[in-house]
């Protein structure tokens, strides 16, 4: 498996090994042991799986208390995946990091607890899937207005279909500081 880095610490982009021939192709998606060799020493206790249509953008989500680390990839079509540090203290505070994540590309992409996550769909229509390191905890969900102007994310959809819920969430600048993470000081 490669591991890639990204500017904000403790964000992953893993690309797992895989073997095809004219059959088709295997691909290990989770190894307690490799994983945590590469960092991602968490337990994961739910699988979720979304399918969305062409233009749909879900998030910016995260939870606080029982903030989720979440495994995420897509079993078939495209999206743009992002990942925002909320961690009051963190050097990167604020800032967003995106990876194309496709059936294709089979490329993974780690989020850790201290980040709000979003996804918009880029292909006709995508099967995405996540492990999260704590259950979906709706009374602790908490959302960051997806076109927030201080993000400034540069999302690959012009007009994209949100939920009424995303459509409301308040922007970075309104949400109480409480609401947020404190910075460990370490990735």
């Amino acid at each position: 498996m490669k591991v890639l880095t990204t500017p904000l610490p403790g964000v992953l982009i893993l690309e797992p090994r895989v073997f095809g021939d004219e059959r088709g192709f295997f691909m290990e998606t989770w190894s307690r042991r490799r994983y945590g060799e590469a960092g991602i020493d968490l337990d994961f206790v739910q699988d979720n799986l979304s399918s969305s249509s062409h233009g749909v953008l879900r998030g910016l989500h995260f939870q606080n208390p029982r903030a989720q680390g979440k495994l995420v990839h897509v079993l078939a079509g495209e999206v743009f995946d992002v990942a925002v540090d909320l961690r009051r203290g963190s050097p990167s505070f604020g800032r967003w990091h995106g990876v194309v994540l496709s059936g294709a590309n089979k490329r993974q992409y780690w989020v850790p607890p201290g980040f709000a996550h979003g996804f918009c769909v880029t292909s006709e229509s995508a099967l995405f899937a996540y492990k999260c390191t704590e259950p979906y905890a709706p009374e602790h969900e908490k959302s960051i207005r997806w076109d927030d102007p201080d993000l400034a994310i540069d999302w690959p959809v012009a007009a994209p279909r949100v939920s009424d819920k995303d459509r409301m969430a308040p922007t970075l600048a309104e949400i109480d500081s409480g609401a947020l993470f404190s910075f460990a000081g370490k990735g």
